[in-house]
């Protein structure tokens, strides 16, 4: 019995260390939207991890033990970068003490280091709320920048996991492919937006808004990240009513109450949006995350009709 258990236990460990679905390559993903770029590049030839959902503001995580424990484990992090995860990525990359990772060694990927930033600050004040000396981090919602950032970060699978280059190489073609068709679609369903004025909780949508031609009229927040107060949403009441936007959005993991406290006092829709991958049932991947958007901000139009 003793001789039959051990060769059970051996052939288990012979069949898994032969298995070709199982990942060897370990990547810890700070947001959704990465987490699903990596799964279509990499496929079942990486474990991923995504540290974040998109009901949490990236900006404000705690360095748990269980994030450092992954990061410890991971052959890559991929995050956004520029300043985002300042917060607590730093902490976690330095209690890991996982050589890999740490900045400036090759597994350690940052998204916006791939893109052309928006609204970089002309000078750096906290009196001017939250800032970031880089730019707008929220990279993610123009979908012309995950194509070129999943470039850079196919060449940084293949360099750090050559073993399985060629698997890489092809499902990053065939992903341009599908993405650059979904572009075209979006871009052709999004055509009534163009011009079209919205009003923002959070001054986070820059790169969907530059991508999309919208024009933000008012932001509910009277600096970035500093909460509203009843006075100032009074003025933004005001102000709306002489030159009303056609909608005020706001991300899924913001509070409703200051766009819900406007639509109920103008009547102007109120529009929650995912984000990222996972704010909505509808944007489970990156496909879905723009064909939803995409479809909240016409249904608004639509409903906001003059």
């Amino acid at each position: 019995m003793k001789t039959a258990h051990i060769f059970l236990v051996a052939a288990t460990l012979w069949c898994l260390a032969g298995d070709p679905a199982r990942a060897e390559f370990k990547i810890f993903a700070c947001e959704p939207e990465w987490g699903s770029l990596i799964d279509e590049l990499a496929g079942d030839k990486a474990s991923v991890y995504v540290a974040t959902t998109a009901q949490q503001d990236p900006h404000h995580i705690d360095a748990r033990p269980s994030l450092i424990a992954r990061a410890r484990a991971a052959d890559m992090t991929v995050c956004t970068g520029a300043e985002l995860e300042a917060g607590w990525l730093p902490a976690v990359q330095r209690q890991s003490a996982n050589p890999k990772i740490q900045p400036g060694a090759p597994g350690n990927f940052e998204a916006a280091a791939y893109v052309r930033m928006l609204d970089v600050p002309a000078r750096l004040d906290r009196a001017d709320g939250d800032v970031h000396a880089a730019g707008n981090p929220h990279v993610q919602t123009d979908p012309r920048n995950i194509q070129r950032i999943a470039g850079a970060l196919a060449s940084t699978l293949i360099l750090l996991d050559p073993s399985n280059g060629a698997y890489y190489e092809e499902r990053h073609r065939g992903f341009v492919a599908r993405w650059t068709a979904a572009i075209e679609r979006w871009q052709t369903a999004a055509a009534p937006l163009r011009g079209q004025p919205v009003a923002v909780q959070h001054k986070n949508w820059a790169y969907l808004f530059a991508w999309l031609d919208l024009r933000e009229s008012v932001a509910l927040e009277p600096k970035p990240g500093v909460p509203p107060s009843a006075g100032y949403l009074a003025e933004v009441v005001s102000k709306v009513r002489s030159a009303p936007p056609r909608m005020v959005i706001r991300a899924a993991h913001e509070n409703a109450r200051p766009s819900e406290f406007l639509t109920a006092q103008t009547k102007i829709p109120a529009v929650m949006l995912p984000f990222t991958v996972g704010g909505t049932p509808g944007a489970a991947n990156l496909f879905g995350l723009f064909d939803d958007t995409i479809a909240r901000f016409l249904a608004a139009l639509d409903v906001g009709k003059p």
